[in-house]
């Protein structure tokens, strides 16, 4: 594991632990205020993603930001945003689990460096992989669990939202829900 968040970066960036670095344009570390004590986490990054490098930056990127902004939460102030494949799987596909399982050790070191209170999975699989390998996000989004001393909640995928707007409000009411478990639990002096 790398001890600094520059070493982790350069690290990361150079990856070829997985067949995804063979049809990567760009490997999408993370965006985000690392002192931040909100992640979210995602599945993986799409096609503009892969070719800006950054994540959530297409369009379901715009609506999470919209979803954000609307509690007062920003990738640029307050939380941190990553995936857990760094790289783009072909034709969006979800990534298979040996690509997830390659590429966790980056994730578990920037969750180490950022040490947050706060981690919000960003669709199924992520909810599947961070916070319980059953959950069904249709029941269990927004619902609150804890682990150690670390929150965690699971809220529909943008792009699932913009799939079927009917879960729109739901999405609203799950980041209203993030914002008073912030309000309540974390201090930003």
């Amino acid at each position: 594991m790398c001890n600094t968040w520059a070493n982790l970066e350069r690290d990361c960036l150079t990856c070829k632990k997985c067949s995804l670095c063979e049809t990567r344009t760009n490997v999408v570390f993370g965006e985000g205020n690392i002192n931040s004590k909100v992640m979210l986490i995602g599945e993986g990054p799409g096609k503009e993603e892969d070719l800006q490098g950054r994540p959530f930056v297409g369009r379901s990127g715009k609506l999470l930001d919209k979803m954000l902004e609307k509690v007062g939460l920003s990738r640029q102030k307050n939380i941190y945003i990553a995936n857990i494949v760094k790289c783009r799987p072909p034709q969006n596909r979800d990534p298979l689990p040996g690509e997830q399982n390659e590429c966790m050790n980056w994730l578990r070191s920037q969750f180490t460096i950022i040490n947050p209170k706060i981690i919000v999975a960003l669709g199924r699989i992520a909810a599947a992989r961070v916070i319980k390998p059953d959950l069904k996000i249709t029941k269990e989004h927004g619902i609150i669990y804890k682990k150690k001393d670390i929150f965690m909640m699971a809220v529909f995928h943008p792009a699932a939202l913009l799939r079927d707007q009917s879960k729109i409000s739901f999405a609203e009411q799950d980041f209203a829900k993030l914002k008073h478990l912030i309000d309540k639990n974390i201090s930003y002096s």
